[in-house]
């Protein structure tokens, strides 16, 4: 992505013997827990842990996920995961992911999450202010 959206949050992640597969590279599936492990970060970073929101009653759960590999990670890899919030809907928001290697000049990785607002029962919401307000400051 050449203009990655702000504020953005990063995570560093050191791949695991149990994330990988027989030939030592990252399961593909490990790309998307990445992404929510860098959500969680992302959210945290701007002052609130996901269960404090869910505590408040918003619930965001996936609509959608997309991952594109471009290079293979690889056990005991040191990984940069970018992650920011690229689109906000009336009841919903997209985050976007770039994982990138150890010195950060090739991207492993690209993805987005969409993602619903929800009450505890599921039923759609709109997107509350202090929510937005917590992102974009």
């Amino acid at each position: 992505m050449d203009t990655f959206p702000t504020p953005e949050t990063w995570l560093t992640h050191r791949v695991s013997y149990g994330e990988t597969d027989a030939m030592s590279v990252m399961y593909y599936a490990e790309y998307l827990h990445l992404f929510e492990r860098s959500r969680s970060e992302y959210i945290r970073e701007h002052g609130m842990s996901y269960s404090e929101v869910e505590t408040r009653g918003i619930y965001l759960p996936v609509r959608e996920a997309k991952c594109r590999y471009k290079r293979p990670a690889r056990f005991d890899d040191l990984l940069h995961i970018r992650v920011g919030i690229s689109k906000w809907g009336r009841a919903s928001m997209t985050f976007e992911y770039e994982i990138y290697n150890e010195s950060k000049d090739a991207v492993l990785a690209t993805g987005s999450t969409e993602h619903a607002c929800t009450n505890e029962k599921g039923r759609p919401v709109k997107v509350p202010e202090w929510l937005k307000d917590l992102f974009l400051g």
